[in-house]
């Protein structure tokens, strides 16, 4: 088999099955692993998948900045803000991630409910001003990208605060790879944040499913949940379940 069909079988079975195993490929192909390994490598140079231990997955596309997200399935993450609102109840310390989908979250509280919310998100502080809610806003290096406080600053805060619930944004979830992000320091406080929280849950859209970021968070298994939009897949959400993490549609 020519490297051009190769490739070009990659980037099927990519498609087809979210991920490449490199000896299973070459097992199937009767090609030794190093051949599969060499054009898995040759591809991710060219930007074409993401290299991982053992295979390969789909590249996760660039994320675009805030104000371009807010457009981005607005409807889906609305209706996951308010599965996730209906967890929130009076008394809870609850910490919130950045993100346009926590921002829906934000809107679906009654301004009314009595609880403390701590973020090091300028922008879903500024989301709560009407709300009777206390609000502790988390300082440090500002990573504009996501407008959320990174740094030992913000970490060194963060290990003196106990929460009930920790509403994690993330850019990719996958069964083997975990949670993940685009950058480091990033994920290094959401990390620092889900050790301090008695339950972490990822409000997730479709498209990250599947797919991982260069910057691993933590694993999937260590979620209390994960709340889905209601007409995903079955298929694509059983190997979450296998791993005993809840899946609460919104």
């Amino acid at each position: 088999m020519l490297a051009s069909q190769r490739r070009a079988l990659i980037s099927s079975r990519l498609n087809r099955d979210g991920e490449i195993v490199a000896k299973l490929l070459a097992d199937e192909l009767g090609l030794s692993e190093d051949t599969i390994r060499r054009d898995l490598r040759e591809m991710a140079n060219e930007g074409l998948l993401k290299r991982v231990h053992g295979g390969a997955l789909p590249l996760t596309p660039p994320l675009p900045d805030l104000a371009a997200r807010r457009d981005v399935a607005g409807s889906i993450k609305q209706r996951l803000g308010h599965r996730a609102a209906g967890l929130v109840t009076n008394g809870q310390v609850i910490f919130l991630d950045g993100g346009t989908t926590n921002a829906h979250l934000v809107r679906a509280l009654p301004r009314e409910m009595r609880i403390t919310i701590v973020t090091h998100s300028p922008t879903i502080a500024s989301e709560l001003e009407r709300h009777v809610a206390e609000v502790i806003l988390i300082g440090g290096k500002i990573y504009k990208h996501s407008m959320i406080s990174t740094g030992s600053a913000a970490i060194s805060a963060i290990g003196q605060i106990q929460v009930d619930i920790f509403f994690l944004g993330v850019t990719a979830i996958h069964p083997v790879h975990g949670l993940s992000t685009g950058d480091y320091e990033e994920a290094a406080v959401k990390y620092a944040i889900s050790r301090q929280a008695a339950e972490t849950y990822v409000l997730a859209t479709p498209a990250k499913f599947g797919a991982a970021s260069p910057y691993r968070i933590m694993g999937v298994e260590n979620l209390a949940g994960v709340i889905v939009a209601g007409d995903m897949a079955e298929e694509s959400l059983e190997p979450y379940r296998n791993l005993g993490v809840a899946l609460l549609s919104g």
